[in-house]
């Protein structure tokens, strides 16, 4: 079975949301991952979760419009995203971002998207790891939870700065709370000089896929300058019978010297490599 792969629309921050999805479709991508990040997307909680069925429908005929689907809802309730963690220590603060969670359930759903992806929490200054840990894996567990009631896949990406910020940490969690999968993206790790090798094992926890280009001290590259093996890592993918959206994730912004690469050019270039990556993988499996 082929892959199918999507486009972050926070690739394209300078375009109107709607010539997005159209950039998207345009570019041969088969689904777009959405952005819901407060204060920094086209789309933004505050704004869509106010009728979140009605907005998700609307999402989603402008995607079809565009001839794409709604690969994943990424929610992000605040720019800094300690001050609205799912593990926060304010029982008020968890309690609002369940309510949240449950609107974006809501509008996954209307949107025609079966995956959603949040954020793990954070380890908060102060108190034992342990007792951040502990928190989290109740709350996440209670994710996991619902979204199954609800018919949809959840996922939480290990990034740097959160709970899950190495792959031991990522795996951790996963085997932690039964039944939670990772938006799995190399590129947090790679960042801070952590091999392939040691991220492979958590692509068999892996429900949804992030790639661009990255190389140590540097979280986006050009295509030609990445430093990941995106054969191996795809390879691997076809062995553990990984079946969500590839998507394609490159961001435009001035954190991280994000702005510096053509995202039209280099999401092609990076779609076309992963797809050569893809068919030689099934030969390897033939």
């Amino acid at each position: 079975m082929a892959y199918r792969y999507a486009c972050a629309d926070f690739t394209f921050p300078l375009l109107p949301h709607g010539d997005v999805l159209k950039l998207i479709g345009m570019m041969g991508f088969d689904g777009v991952d959405v952005g819901l990040f407060e204060e920094r997307s086209h789309l933004r909680p505050s704004g869509e979760f106010c009728a979140p069925a009605s907005s998700g429908a609307e999402l989603k005929k402008k995607a079809g419009d565009a001839g794409i689907v709604v690969a994943d809802a990424f929610l992000q309730s605040a720019f800094d995203f300690s001050v609205r963690a799912a593990n926060h220590p304010s029982k008020a603060i968890r309690e609002e971002e369940r309510i949240r969670f449950r609107k974006l359930m809501e509008y996954a759903s209307a949107a025609g998207s079966g995956h959603i992806t949040c954020l793990p929490g954070v380890a908060f200054e102060g108190e034992a790891y342990e007792t951040s840990y502990g928190r989290a894996l109740e709350e996440l567990a209670w994710r996991v939870e619902q979204a199954r009631e609800a018919g949809l896949v959840f996922a939480v990406e290990a990034h740097l700065g959160s709970i899950a910020d190495t792959p031991d940490r990522a795996g951790q969690l996963v085997a932690d709370v039964p039944g939670l999968t990772l938006t799995l993206d190399y590129t947090h790790f790679t960042r801070i000089g952590i091999a392939d090798e040691e991220i492979a094992p958590l692509i068999k926890y892996a429900s949804h896929f992030h790639a661009r280009g990255a190389a140590e001290g540097r979280l986006q590259t050009v295509v030609s300058e990445n430093a990941i093996n995106y054969d191996a890592v795809v390879a691997e993918m076809v062995k553990t019978g990984y079946h969500g959206f590839v998507g394609v994730e490159y961001t435009w912004q001035e954190w991280e010297g994000c702005n510096k690469t053509d995202n039209v050019s280099e999401s092609i270039l990076l779609m076309r490599q992963l797809k050569d990556a893809e068919r030689k993988a099934q030969g390897m499996e033939e």
